[in-house]
């Protein structure tokens, strides 16, 4: 059995190379998906696809129009979410992304560091798992094929 599996969370930091890799270690049968890791692809893709837009809400609308559409096709594919909340960057869209997981009965494991604990209570306690490390979450994810 081959599991899909979509990585929520910020784009900016190498986490799902680091989980991609110890994954090939571990020969756990995965394939990852996730959002658009080109930041400046993601921001300006609703241009290349639509045109120029107006201006800069216009453009923001557009471009979040189709990230949208891909995430929403990828995620309704995968069987399990992970979504990393990161101490560094606004955590909005994996706030959102995991949301949209759970309420398509996706099964979640969310990584978040303990001092997120409190703000992240709620989505916590919704997600089938929550881990503080990438390492855990491979753990978890070695546990399925156990």
């Amino acid at each position: 059995m081959r599991l899909t599996i979509y990585l929520a969370g910020e784009i900016h930091s190498s986490w799902r190379d680091e989980i991609k890799k110890k994954s090939l270690a571990l020969n756990l049968p995965i394939d990852f998906v996730g959002p658009m890791e080109d930041h400046e692809r993601s921001d300006n893709i609703g241009e290349e696809i639509l045109g120029k837009q107006p201006g800069a809400v216009s453009k923001d609308a557009a471009a979040s129009s189709l990230n949208n559409l891909r995430t929403g096709v990828l995620m309704q594919k995968s069987d399990l979410v992970i979504a990393l909340f990161g101490e560094q960057y606004k955590q909005w869209n994996t706030a959102m992304d995991a949301s949209a997981a759970l309420a398509a009965g996706k099964p979640v494991i969310i990584i978040r560091p303990e001092n997120l604990h409190h703000p992240l209570k709620e989505l916590s306690r919704k997600a089938n798992a929550t881990v503080e490390t990438c390492d855990q979450a491979l753990k978890a994810l070695a546990y399925i094929f156990e």
